[in-house]
């Protein structure tokens, strides 16, 4: 069997993973947290370029192995911020010698790795992380969007709305503990568009409310939740999937995981959520997505692609 080796690094996240064959068998990472503020590119590259050798060093000790026992490796080529994506690239061809380099997509691995912890084969993808909101099924060879956000990510809006309350990084688990202590929802925007969703004027009333940070933090949750289950709701009632999979760093939290499991049900359709550490950027799902690429002879990237969508990958596994 063939060793992966993956390398992420869209965003504030360095993670190295390690596949061979069918087993995960290292997962390690480590993230720039800013000190005030959101994600400076510049500095979260900085970070990268520091810890990267370190983070692979640590992923290849946990599996036992040296680099020379890797055959393949692959680095997350986008979407993401370009100074972070460019590190990781080099950390793979640092390491890589003669050996296969991959670019994959990092959307479509948050995918792969969620079908592969779930066992889900054709589902109804719910993917949701700080830069990316999309509502994502398989049709005719390529994941399809079904429904997105028309300006920011929700995870994005909520790390905004966590610096707004004066919440350290990362801001999704302290909003999300606040938001259960809340007791009265104030109402705020409520923004679908068709299939397509909007956060940040839900985000920009939230800064404005008169109540409390738990009642605030409440209200922007089940606001930006039930929107997101109303689109998905449509998603599955017209590809008529019996899977929905939720995915992606803000898939980690547990009243959304409820919510959409309530919708997935109230259809008949199997729910699930991959566990904490394959949630948020990881690059055992960037290990993985390569050995699907390079097993299945699908194109990769040659160099990164900071825009790189969902929808333009040709999937053959």
């Amino acid at each position: 069997m063939m060793i992966y080796l993956g390398i992420e690094s869209t965003a504030h996240t360095l993670g190295a993973g390690i596949v061979d064959g069918e087993k995960i068998i290292a997962n390690e990472k480590d993230s720039y947290k800013p000190p005030e503020g959101g994600i400076v590119p510049a500095e979260a590259a900085e970070h990268h370029r520091k810890v990267g050798r370190d983070i692979v060093n640590r992923a290849l000790e946990a599996a036992g192995l040296t680099e020379e026992d890797v055959d393949v490796i692959g680095y997350a080529a986008g979407p993401g911020l370009p100074p972070c994506l460019v590190q990781g690239k080099k950390i793979a061809e640092e390491i890589a010698g003669r050996r296969p380099v991959l670019g994959v997509n990092h959307c479509i691995a948050h995918i792969e790795i969620g079908k592969k912890a779930s066992g889900f084969r054709d589902p109804l993808t719910v993917y949701v992380s700080g830069g990316n909101t999309q509502i994502i099924a398989l049709s005719k060879g390529r994941y399809r969007v079904f429904g997105e956000t028309l300006d920011i990510g929700l995870g994005n809006a909520i790390d905004k709305l966590a610096r707004h309350l004066g919440l350290s990084m990362p801001g999704g688990p302290k909003i999300e503990a606040l938001a259960r202590q809340g007791k009265r929802y104030y109402p705020l925007p409520y923004t679908v568009k068709g299939m397509d969703l909007a956060f940040s004027g839900i985000l920009t009333a939230a800064k404005k409310a008169e109540a409390s940070k738990e009642d605030i933090a409440f209200s922007f949750q089940e606001t930006c939740f039930a929107m997101l289950a109303e689109v998905a709701e449509r998603a599955l009632a017209h590809t008529q999937k019996t899977e929905v999979l939720l995915t992606g760093g803000v898939a980690a939290n547990k009243r959304l995981a409820e919510i959409i499991r309530g919708m997935a049900e109230e259809h008949g359709a199997v729910f699930s959520v991959p566990e904490a550490q394959y949630c948020g950027d990881n690059g055992a799902m960037i290990a993985w997505l390569t050995k699907l690429v390079h097993e299945s002879g699908a194109e990769a990237a040659a160099d990164i692609r900071p825009r790189w969508r969902t929808d333009a990958v040709e999937v053959r596994w």
